[in-house]
């Protein structure tokens, strides 16, 4: 791939919140030069990030993962996500299958989230958490098994995270076991993580907050990767607006600023990176 390609290796443009002009935002950032990785979080967006990716040969390509917010009844609806609540459960088999195409990179995104759970009771904080332990537990045998990498999940759950990968050890590739998509953690915490054989991704809310500036100026830059998770968190000069893969543009030269080096540089060592991790083609 030319330098020129910028490759947002977290993004959701099979939801239903691009229905009414997915063609046009798919052409807006093919002509910002943005290749993306469209990541399942449920059985059904998992199947329509496939879809994409088999539409869209060398543009596009899909993730198959379980997000643990979905994990129970009680989970947080989002109809940017979906437009309406559908409970799946985790059926592992199912998504073996759809992680055997070659359109699907890696398994996620999955992991731990705690930041909805302060308003349980202890017990439901309890059971909660242990459902979302063996589901990612599940998904991270089924990366080992295929040998493709994990996109990583991890809100308010850090030091859990963390704790499983330095006893588990893994060796999903020797390119990397995935990425922690969003790292929203301390600059220790990305340290331990580098040091499991983890990419960090980074995203839009790096533009409009400091909080990351020692982590993304410390990181090694080939161990970091571009994404969007749009709709999510669209970065200055967009923010407060539906996010699109085009905009990754701007999480770009911001990393540049901060560690003082050209865009062009940090378009080739993050592109490299997602070509390397997720053996894009």
């Amino acid at each position: 791939m030319s330098n020129n390609i910028l490759i947002d290796s977290h993004t959701h443009v099979q939801f239903p919140a691009y229905d009414a002009d997915r063609k046009e935002v798919l052409l807006r950032a093919k002509e910002a030069g943005v290749r993306m990785i469209n990541v399942g979080t449920q059985y059904s967006t998992s199947l329509r990030a496939l879809k994409l990716a088999k539409d869209n040969p060398g543009e596009m390509w899909a993730t198959a993962g379980f997000h643990p917010g979905h994990m129970d009844i009680h989970s947080h609806h989002d109809p940017l996500e979906l437009p309406e609540k559908h409970q799946e459960s985790f059926e592992a088999e199912k998504f073996l299958e759809l992680a055997g195409y070659q359109e699907v990179v890696a398994i996620g995104e999955c992991g731990l989230d705690y930041y909805r759970l302060g308003d349980r009771g202890e017990g439901r904080v309890d059971s909660t958490k242990r459902q979302q332990l063996e589901v990612f537990s599940r998904q991270i045998n089924i990366a080992e098994t295929i040998r493709k990498p994990l996109v990583i999940h991890c809100r308010s759950a850090f030091p859990d995270l963390i704790n499983i990968f330095e006893d588990r050890r893994l060796t999903i590739r020797s390119s990397g076991n995935g990425v922690i998509h969003f790292f929203s953690g301390t600059w220790d915490d990305a340290r331990k993580l580098l040091n499991v054989g983890f990419f960090l991704g980074f995203g839009g809310v790096v533009t409009f907050t400091r909080d990351y500036d020692e982590t993304l100026k410390n990181a090694p830059l080939d161990r970091i990767l571009l994404e969007t998770d749009a709709p999510y968190v669209a970065p200055v000069p967009y923010r407060g607006k539906r996010n699109e893969p085009a905009y990754i543009v701007e999480t770009a030269k911001k990393i540049a600023e901060l560690r003082g080096i050209g865009y062009d540089e940090v378009a080739e060592y993050t592109t490299a990176n997602a070509v390397r991790l997720f053996e894009l083609s």
